[in-house]
């Protein structure tokens, strides 16, 4: 594990190191897949507060979440690799199957993702395609989750059915956005 750590980190800072332009855009091999420069950097953030948080809960040690910006940052990270998480879970057989499959860039069925408290917000979650349109009128399914409680469930530290403050809607797409939350983790 600390190997493909290392290496990732090398991989990001090699990236941004000689990239001229659009740096941000520049995709990097992260882990499995390859990410933009700037998401790889997020979800490394991520990681090392989610650690850091860890290490000072072992200790008793008193350590602050990130700013209500930050936080933001990282929760729309999340929000915006869900799509991608819940189809990959549905090929790898973990998920039902869609509904129907949506033409890219067509609009969807969609999930409405509430993230309260500092550095939430509202992110409509395609659900039958990653590359479809979700549109708040295609909404099935409505989950609300504190920020904390969102990272803490991309982080694998909760269990999708305990996370969720509130829910209403298509019990199934609900359940399917959870548990593709959850499996962001690589632990």
């Amino acid at each position: 594990m600390r190997a493909e750590w290392r290496e990732q980190g090398r991989a990001l800072i090699r990236g941004a190191s000689f990239a001229e332009e659009e740096t941000a855009g520049l995709a990097v091999p992260y882990g499995p897949s390859t990410l933009p420069v700037r998401e790889a950097f997020l979800d490394r953030a991520f990681e090392c507060w989610i650690h850091a948080e860890d290490i000072a809960d072992a200790v008793d040690y008193p350590y602050h979440p990130p700013s209500p910006g930050h936080l933001h940052e990282l929760v729309g990270l999340a929000a915006r690799m869900l799509p991608a998480a819940i189809a990959g879970r549905r090929r790898a057989g973990l998920a039902p199957p869609a509904h129907t499959l949506a033409v890219a860039g067509a609009p969807g069925r969609s999930l409405h993702l509430e993230v309260e408290g500092s550095g939430g917000g509202h992110w409509h979650i395609p659900l039958d395609s990653p590359a479809a349109t979700a549109l708040p009128g295609a909404e099935v399914a409505h989950v609300a989750l504190d920020a904390m409680e969102f990272c803490r469930l991309a982080a694998g530290h909760v269990h999708p059915e305990d996370a969720a403050a509130g829910q209403s809607g298509d019990r199934e797409a609900i359940l399917d956005a959870l548990y593709a939350t959850a499996s962001l983790s690589r632990m």
